[in-house]
């Protein structure tokens, strides 16, 4: 199962999501919903070292590992695409340096919690975000069908 990373800049009740504009990795089916940022893990690099890196990629802010609040582990299966198996390591970041700024794959948004466009995000996001921006911690697996635009089965839980 490939591991992959998702952080969510936070502050002042505020979380920072990122539409896909395109993918890099072929990973289609991420266009257009909102996010947060991060990816794939490469060969050689930890977690926390993708993480770092992924932020910079996509919307140009650094962090250190230190700033990097481990909340939450989720295994993605996808029936009609097992290649797309995942095993996403979830953080909040709430120091980072530099403006959140657009790249060619991501445009930065700023969203209170009570706005968070969850219709127009993955549809596992509704299951845990919320719970993870009132200070809890989630672990799980959710399992798609249509290429991830149905929930077959999931698994949440608190940790």
């Amino acid at each position: 199962m490939r591991p992959v990373t998702l952080c969510f800049l936070v502050k002042d009740n505020k979380i920072l999501l990122a539409k896909k504009k395109r993918s890099l990795s072929g990973f289609n089916v991420a266009i257009d919903k909102w996010n947060g940022v991060g990816g794939k893990v490469d060969v050689g690099e930890s977690i926390e070292e993708a993480a770092i890196r992924e932020m910079g990629e996509e919307i140009g802010v650094k962090t250190t590992e230190q700033h990097l609040e481990r909340v939450g582990n989720i295994e993605f299966h996808f029936k009609d695409k097992p290649e797309w198996n995942q095993h996403m390591h979830i953080f909040l970041v709430r120091n980072w340096d530099g403006e959140p700024k657009e790249s060619e794959e991501m445009l930065p948004k700023w969203y209170t919690h009570n706005e968070i466009p969850f219709d127009e995000m993955w549809a596992d996001d509704k299951y845990w975000l919320p719970a993870v921006l009132t200070g809890k911690k989630v672990e799980g697996k959710f399992c798609f069908d249509n290429e991830g635009k149905n929930i077959d089965e999931h698994d949440i839980r608190e940790i």
